[in-house]
């Protein structure tokens, strides 16, 4: 039976991969809906290939300049912003959304789609660190099964299956530790935004690729984590694996330790959320174990990556926190990539405005909005401190002699 996608984020990385998978298995799945940002060449070429029913954009702008590229007729079909995000996740023909738009823009998106009994393969992490109680009651009222893509939690997914939850003693999340795990800290802040982008593993798009050499990723990892399986923070571990190759590992009560290996390439957890609880044969290369004779595990440096212990700290403070932590770090990365900011400042950033807000109990998504837009008004406050001491200590022009007030930075 041929299942129908709609695909929230097709023009990043994720969303480009899962497109492959369905490139080459035309009769199990269709494309019905195609959401993305603003890369309208490469979506033309997207909805040429796949024929969706619905499209949308970021802006109306963006809509018309699609349309004017376009064949006649597409008009009505082309939408855009969150409305138009939101059409694409809840379109009738759709039974499961794929959830890969970067950052906390494919919440509310999501979130229409589980209130529209849309079964979800979700990418989208922050989904669940924003506002995972909800998100989970909401799958839960609408009978939706949430599958994994991150390929971490695509293998604690499939590990979880060798054994019964409550005998779930841990849950192992691994990291490659990005580029810089062999830096030394005072080097990292000399680092470019090209080094940062350069991950040893993976081709991921540009904010995944700055939080997985801040390790954030794993840190929002772990909020996810938390939600996805309904697991206490305390319980779940995150080891540096530099290789690769081992995914994610689940440990139970009896000692036993079941791991998920494999080729680092995203299409084998997509191909899994989207054909489960069957496997396709997807033809890449396969793992050759008898070349695996060099893996490595060790703990996180905190002290030379401290976003993942910010994340931690978010987590277990819970309510807004882990909103305020996401929102902080979205204007901090896009500060970096900017040169407004330099890397150990990512960390930084997200810290004082944690400092700064005040945890709230989350009520409903109003709450979750409210706290995010508060972080990115505190954020980027803090980005202009550092930006403005940065300009005086290199002897370049400022706008304004008047410095903000002094950063209190706590990590």
């Amino acid at each position: 039976m041929q299942k129908n996608i709609s695909l929230l984020g097709s023009t990043g990385s994720i969303g480009r991969n899962v497109l492959k998978v369905v490139r080459q298995f035309p009769g199990r799945f269709r494309i019905v809906g195609l959401a993305a940002g603003r890369n309208i060449t490469l979506l033309r070429d997207q909805i040429e290939a796949f024929n969706p029913l619905v499209v949308s954009v970021a802006t109306e702008q963006l809509a018309r300049e699609l349309t004017r590229i376009l064949p006649a007729g597409w008009g009505e079909k082309i939408h855009c912003g969150r409305e138009g995000n939101e059409r694409v996740a809840t379109i009738t023909q759709a039974d499961t959304v794929v959830s890969s738009i970067v950052g906390a823009a494919g919440l509310l998106p999501t979130l229409a789609a589980i209130r529209a009994g849309k079964n979800i393969a979700l990418a989208n992490k922050e989904t669940l660190v924003m506002a995972g109680d909800l998100v989970m009651a909401e799958a839960k009222h609408h009978n939706v099964r949430i599958l994994p893509v991150d390929s971490e939690h695509s293998a604690i997914f499939q590990a979880l299956a060798a054994g019964r939850r409550q005998d779930v003693h841990s849950i192992i999340l691994t990291a490659s530790g990005g580029p810089f795990r062999e830096k030394s800290e005072r080097s990292l802040w000399d680092v470019t935004p090209e080094e940062a982008l350069n991950h040893p593993n993976w081709e991921m798009g540009k904010k995944i690729s700055i939080d997985s050499a801040t390790l954030m990723n794993k840190g929002l990892e772990v909020i996810e984590a938390k939600w996805l399986f309904d697991i206490d923070v305390e319980r779940i571990e995150v080891l540096v694996h530099p290789q690769s190759i081992v995914h994610s590992l689940v440990e139970y009560v009896d000692g036993s330790v079941i791991a998920q290996m494999g080729i680092p390439d995203m299409r084998i957890p997509i191909a899994y959320a989207l054909s489960w609880p069957e496997r396709l044969r997807t033809g890449l290369s396969r793992l050759n174990l008898s070349q695996c004779t060099d893996l490595h595990f060790f703990p996180p440096d905190f002290k030379k990556f401290p976003a993942l212990k910010l994340a931690y700290q978010a987590c277990k403070q819970g309510g807004t926190m882990p909103a305020i932590l996401n929102a902080a770090n979205e204007v901090a990365v896009a500060a970096f990539l900017e040169r407004k900011i330099r890397f150990p400042e990512i960390s930084l950033v997200v810290a004082e405005t944690m400092n700064r807000l005040t945890r709230k109990d989350v009520i409903d998504i109003e709450t979750v909005l409210e706290a995010d837009l508060a972080a990115r008004m505190q954020a980027e406050s803090v980005i202009e401190a550092l930006h403005i001491k940065f300009k005086l200590r290199t002897g370049q022009d400022i706008d304004s002699p008047d410095l903000p007030p002094g950063l209190n930075i706590k990590l």
